[in-house]
């Protein structure tokens, strides 16, 4: 079974572990087991969350309108997935980095934010044993009134990590573009189901069938009926874990 590999928490973490004088919010937090020891996974919101395993600290897109980042642990690394406000924030950055944080983003990001590292559609860069890839992020149906898609190809990111044994991919903004569906071996996967940015259950479903995770959570999903995600996958083996990601 798949899912022998990974425990979840499953309720409301009050207290987040970190430095002196980080404080108490409220986030629900899940523990994934790996090889390097345990993945805890807090989902703070919409598309932003931290991971801490093996003594480091990751932030992925923070925002800085769904926590109070200079209460929440220090990053040693950021991921920046693109530059749109909700996920490029310059005052959660300020507030959770410090002078040894590193920061990985995509080229629009990393041309605006000195020292941060420019990951390119498809590369991989290595931080602390813990592997970073690059993964594309587009739409290819859903468009402005101009015609432009709201992420249009070869921008945005989503990333893998591979954290031991097990590869978590978080997905950004996109599409089910192909791309994704060919990724191998992914054990947990965050993807996005909000309307006319990203994708609809029905794209989710799809991407979820061909990746095969253990473990899926919709996430940045707006006001979108998360259960018709459940529903859509009933019967595939996989865990539909709905948290408070809007």
């Amino acid at each position: 079974m798949r899912h022998g590999w990974l425990w979840s928490v499953g309720v409301i973490g009050l207290a987040l572990s970190g430095p002196a004088g980080a404080a108490e919010q409220s986030f629900e937090v899940d523990t994934l087991t790996t090889s390097r020891g345990p993945l805890r996974i807090t989902c703070i919101g919409h598309g932003t969350l931290m991971f801490e395993v093996a003594g480091k600290v990751i932030h992925i897109d923070p925002w800085s309108k769904l926590a109070d980042y200079s209460r929440l642990p220090k990053a040693d690394l950021v991921l920046i997935t693109h530059e749109h406000a909700d996920h490029f924030d310059p005052v959660a950055l300020k507030a959770v980095t410090q002078p040894s944080t590193r920061v990985l983003a995509n080229g629009v990001v990393a041309a605006r934010l000195p020292g941060a590292v420019a990951m390119a559609n498809g590369t991989t860069v290595t931080y602390a044993d813990i592997t970073i890839e690059a993964v594309p992020a587009y739409n290819l149906i859903h468009r402005r009134p101009d015609g432009t898609p709201f992420h249009p190809k070869g921008v945005g990111n989503g990333y893998v990590l591979t954290i031991g044994d097990r590869r978590i991919y978080v997905a950004g903004d996109t599409e089910n573009v192909p791309e994704i569906k060919a990724l191998q071996a992914i054990h947990c996967a965050f993807l996005p189901m909000n309307l006319p940015y990203t994708m609809t259950p029905e794209m989710v479903a799809e991407v979820a069938q061909a990746l095969k995770p253990a473990i899926l959570y919709p996430y940045h999903v707006g006001d979108t009926d998360t259960s018709r995600l459940t529903a859509l996958l009933a019967g595939h083996g996989i865990e539909v874990r709905r948290r408070r990601l809007q």
